[in-house]
């Protein structure tokens, strides 16, 4: 009945998902609900399933800990919201009516964020480096340049800088995510290929309002 279920790639009874395993299924199934033509995204799932990534942030150490703060409070912020309006689609409604999109602290504002930091981890594992290429640092130091450096200012840029010799070794990160060499790459796959439409529909989402990105 409509879509299938990713089931050949969820775990079995019995068995533990990764935390990567996790957030891939959590978005594979927001993906869905986007493929399905549901209109507009629930504010409630979106939510649930952008809270289970605050893990990836956590695995790389010191050096994202700053983005981790940021992301992990706009999401909280984001669930609050849930409560009072259904979908992505009514908070920004609900923004553009108090003229507050962009203001500090709106609900439209931190969707924003929110949209970076997984725009942010999806880029980081779209140049995650196979055993024998280019180091975690500089997938890292690439996927934020990319993502949030034009948004910082120079002195949150030189503090990221300087993180970046805090992250852990590619190993390190494939152990602590509790993956192997070769799941890593596969779950990280499920999570992009995901995460995709997702981050399209919020961009189409402002853009449809007359709401640019550039901020």
């Amino acid at each position: 009945m409509g879509r299938e279920s990713p089931s050949d790639t969820s775990p079995k009874v019995g068995e533990s998902a990764t935390p990567l395993a996790e957030v891939a299924q959590a978005f594979e199934e927001l993906a869905g609900l986007l493929e399905a033509g549901s209109g507009d995204l629930r504010l409630g799932p979106f939510s649930d399933a952008c809270s289970l990534v605050s893990i990836l942030f956590d695995s790389l150490g010191l050096a994202f800990k700053f983005a981790e703060i940021e992301y992990v409070a706009k999401v909280n912020d984001l669930i609050e919201a849930s409560k009072t309006h259904d979908t992505l689609n009514k908070i920004i409604d609900h923004d553009l009516e108090n003229d507050t999109v962009r203001k500090q602290g709106s609900h439209s504002r931190n969707l924003r964020r929110v949209r970076l930091g997984l725009d942010l981890i999806k880029t980081l594992f779209e140049q995650f480096p196979s055993s024998g290429g280019c180091s975690l640092k500089e997938a890292a130091s690439n996927a934020y340049g990319q993502v949030c450096a034009p948004f910082h200012a120079w002195a949150i840029r030189k503090a990221v800088g300087a993180g970046m010799y805090a992250l852990p070794t590619r190993e390190q990160l494939i152990v602590r995510l509790n993956e192997t060499d070769q799941s890593i790459q596969k779950e990280m796959r499920r999570f992009i290929n995901a995460c995709n439409p997702i981050i399209q529909y919020i961009d189409n989402l402002f853009l449809s309002k007359k709401i640019s990105l550039d901020w």
